[in-house]
Parts: structure tokens; C-alpha cells; sequence
């Protein structure tokens, strides 16, 4: 959205032209193979004049979303030999950001900020480096205390061989919890604390491995092995927490995940679509007393639509299917981006759910850029904004097997609706503040840090 995709001569009226030469300033970290990957031109291609502006605003838009810069700015010149060369001006971003850890362990800003409670929260070290060694390579350490204690490293290489196709991920780690959500009961999470105690602890690992082989399509394939412990006290609180009440359960985890992005900025699109399809295996019988066997299939939909210069229209479906699971490998709506807008409060767990929401927003105060000069630095000083204004209706409904005596939302339809600012700025940074209202006749004000659809 931010990318400045700019033409600064006139195009030829007819006819072919050939791409002379590109020409790539300011990346001084990321080497260019990493830009060339994005783009929908190369040195030599021979295209249609009238194709050629298509090309360089793809090109710009898909260069943007590698979220390693700032700005990109792509602008032909013509020759008089119907030959264009291609130049290219980036700003790069600010890769290496060894801060303090703050963040909250409620699943939304929202139900935390209902008790203010400053026991849940994590808080640490998380030392990432993003684009490590120029190469869009990912290398983070987390050390986490507070709420959720969790001690690991991960690392991501997105091209491992000559054509730009194989990526390779590992992650490993620790987790412990002295607090843990063991039930949900009216729609609400209940939790059980022990200060002297670890109640949960997990040792995680992952191996994963990506396919890109065109621009907006990716497969994923990962193998993980979980291994937890869980206190005798969580099987008290419910029997079905676990399986068989075990207090170690190790299981191996397969999952495949297949996406086709065209959105035209990922952090807050305005037009394009995006199709995804994620299955995972948790249990594959390949380890001794493994009792874990089951499995969900997820998939999402989402199209974007520019309506007129200000007015823009999104919608997006999301369906879910999953075995009978124990309660601390539950799926339903009320987690991350999955909930009926009005119904952040709570959670509605079951085996299959089907979500659907829509958008339709105002561009407010349209994409501008102000300049901080006492920042010396154009990684921070030139700030990217803008603002929206949208009306938005959700409808959601899960199946479940729990009764409906305990859990009332359950197995009912849920409606949500209201209308919402959007504040959108550089670093990929969405802040939303909505007002709705749901079927129940509950209303309020909500805040969230993603975009919605």
C-alpha cells in the first residue's frame, strides 16, 4: 500500500519493448537476487509497451511485501532503441531489533484489558534478526519470562538452492506455565494457577521446509515433535484434558499447509484475493506409547475489491474440521484472527466451525508520508500513514459435541456487526478500534493490532 510505484516517462504508443538493464540503489544490506526474486521483469524480456506498467506495479507490490523495506520506488527510462531500463530505489528497514519483550498472554488486548492483570503478561528478551546476512533469513532467540516462560531459538532460510525455490525453518524450544487454561465454561476460559508449581511444561521442535516455485504460491511441509508434562492437578479440574490422564505425552506432528497470495499488501489489503488450505496429523504411530491421533483441516478464502478511488469492499470465508481432541489441543473461534467481531470475550470451541466476515471501508485520509528531521536515520524518519473508516458484519457458527447447557454459544449462529477506525503505518503496523454490537445485544469498544480480514 505504502510502495511508490512511480513512471517517469512517457511509454511508447505501440509496439515492443526490451528490458535493457535493472538497476537496484539502496539496498545495502540485501543482496539483489533477493528484489530480482519479486519481480516480474528481467533483464532481457521482450513485452508489450502497454503491459509494461501492469508489470512494474506488481513488481512493487510484491517487493513490498518481502517486509524488509520501508519504500520501493521502481521507474523505467526509455531509449530510443525500444529499450527501457529499470530502476529500482529502496529504503531498507531497521533489521536487528534486540528489545525488551512485552506482550500479552490473553488471546486479544481485549480480554486482558477487562481484568488489567499484569501477572498475565510475558516479558523478556526476543533478539531477532531479520534479514540476516541480506538474504531474507530469519535468526531469533527468545527468552521469556512472566505468564509464559518460554526459552528458544529459530531460524528460517528461504532459499537454499540456485533457482529460488527450496526454504528450509527450524524452531525448538521450552515452555513452562504455572498458570493453565483447563475448561471452558460459559463460553469462557477458566484457569487454574500454582506459584510453587509448573503446571504445563512443553519441549517443542520443528523442522519445516517451503516450495515457491512462482511468486504468489507456497507449499509448506513441517515435522514437529511435542513433548509436554501436565500436573496431576489439571486432571481434577478435567478429566478430559489429556488422554488416558497421562501426565507425559510425546507425539509427532505432521503438517501440510498450501497458500495463493495476490494481495497487494499483505499486512492491510485493498484489493487481490488470497486461498489457503492447511492440514495437520497430530500423532503418527511411529513412537512408542504415543496416544495422540488426531487431525484438522482448515481453509480460508478472502477477496478484496476497490470499489471507486476511496471506497474498497472485502470479504472472507474460513472453514474448519477437526477429530475429537483433548481439551489442550481444542480448535474453535475466539483464537488469533478466528472469532466473530462482538464475541471477543469468548471462546467457542467444537469439531467443525464455519466463519464468514465483511468489510466495507472508507480511505479517510489517503496514504501520506511525513518527514521527522530531527531523526537522522530513513529507516525511522520518514513515517508512512493512512486511515479508514469501515463498516463491518460477521457471521459465525460451530459445531460441537459439548452440551449447549454448559457452553451456550455453541451450535447456535452467531452474529456480529459494528463499525471501525483503521490506523495503518510503516513496520507493518495495523491498530483497529471498532465498535460492535452481536446478536445478544452486548456492545462495546475493541481493539485490535492485525487486520481483520
Amino acid at each position: 500500500m505504502f510502495a511508490n510505484k512511480s513512471i517517469n516517462n512517457e511509454l511508447p504508443d505501440s509496439g515492443m519493448i526490451v528490458v535493457h538493464k535493472i538497476i537496484i540503489e539502496g539496498n545495502k544490506i540485501t543482496k539483489d537476487y533477493i528484489v530480482l526474486r519479486e519481480l516480474l521483469l528481467k533483464e532481457g524480456d521482450t513485452l508489450l509497451n502497454k503491459d509494461l506498467s501492469e508489470r512494474i506495479k506488481k513488481s512493487s507490490e510484491n517487493v513490498m511485501n518481502t517486509s524488509l523495506f520501508n519504500f520501493v520506488t521502481i521507474m523505467p527510462e526509455f531509449d530510443n532503441k525500444n529499450g527501457v531500463k529499470i530502476n529500482i530505489k529502496l529504503i531498507e528497514r531497521w533489521y536487528v531489533w534486540p528489545i525488551p519483550e512485552f506482550n500479552l498472554a490473553d488471546r486479544n488486548f481485549n480480554t486482558w484489558w477487562k481484568t488489567k492483570d499484569f501477572n498475565r503478561v510475558n516479558y523478556g528478551i526476543d533478539l531477532t534478526a531479520y534479514n540476516f546476512r541480506g538474504r531474507k533469513e530469519t535468526l531469533s532467540f527468545i527468552f521469556s519470562l512472566g505468564y509464559d516462560e518460554n526459552y528458544g531459538v529459530a531460524y528460517t532460510i528461504p532459499y537454499l538452492d540456485n533457482k529460488k525455490t527450496l526454504g528450509l525453518t527450524f524452531e525448538g524450544g521450552i515452555m513452562r506455565n504455572h498458570e493453565v487454561a483447563y475448561n471452558t465454561t460459559n463460553n469462557k476460559i477458566e484457569f487454574f494457577k500454582e506459584t510453587d508449581t509448573y503446571l504445563k511444561k512443553q519441549i517443542y521442535s520443528t523442522l519445516g521446509f517451503t516450495y515457491r516455485r512462482s511468486i504468489h504460491y507456497i507449499h509448506t511441509l513441517n515435522l514437529s515433535y511435542f513433548n509436554y508434562y501436565f500436573a496431576d492437578t489439571l486432571f481434577n479440574l478435567n478429566k478430559d484434558y489429556s488422554i488416558n490422564k497421562n501426565t507425559f505425552t510425546g507425539f509427532l506432528s505432521l503438517s501440510y499447509h498450501f497458500k495463493i497470495d495476490y494481495r497487494d499488501y499483505r499486512p492491510y489489503p485493498l484489493k487481490g484475493s488470497y486461498f489457503d488450505i492447511k492440514y495437520i496429523k497430530n500423532g503418527m504411530g511411529l513412537l512408542n506409547n504415543e496416544e495422540i491421533n488426531t487431525y484438522s483441516i482448515e481453509s480460508s478464502i478472502r477477496k478484496y475489491w476497490k470499489l471507486n478511488q476511496r471506497f474498497y469492499f472485502a470479504s472472507g470465508l474460513t472453514l474448519m474440521h477437526s477429530s475429537e481432541s483433548p481439551y489442550f489441543l481444542n480448535y474453535g473461534l475466539g483464537y488469533g484472527r478466528d472469532f466473530v467481531r462482538s464475541y471477543e470475550y469468548y471462546v467457542i470451541n467444537g469439531q467443525s466451525f464455519g466463519l464468514l466476515k465483511t468489510n466495507i471501508k472508507y480511505n479517510l485520509i489517503p496514504p501520506k508520508v511525513k518527514k521527522i528531521n530531527l531523526v537522522k536515520t530513513e529507516k525511522f524518519n520518514t513515517i508512512p500513514y493512512a486511515f479508514y473508516v469501515n463498516l463491518f458484519a460477521d457471521a459465525g457458527y460451530v459445531k460441537s459435541k459439548a452440551s449447549e447447557l454448559i457452553n451456550p454459544l455453541n451450535n447456535q449462529l452467531l452474529l456480529g456487526g459494528g463499525i471501525g477506525l483503521d490506523f495503518v503505518t510503516y513496520y507493518d503496523k495495523v491498530i483497529r478500534i471498532e465498535y460492535s454490537i452481536n446478536k445478544k445485544g452486548e456492545s462495546g469498544v475493541f481493539i485490535h493490532f492485525m487486520t481483520s480480514i
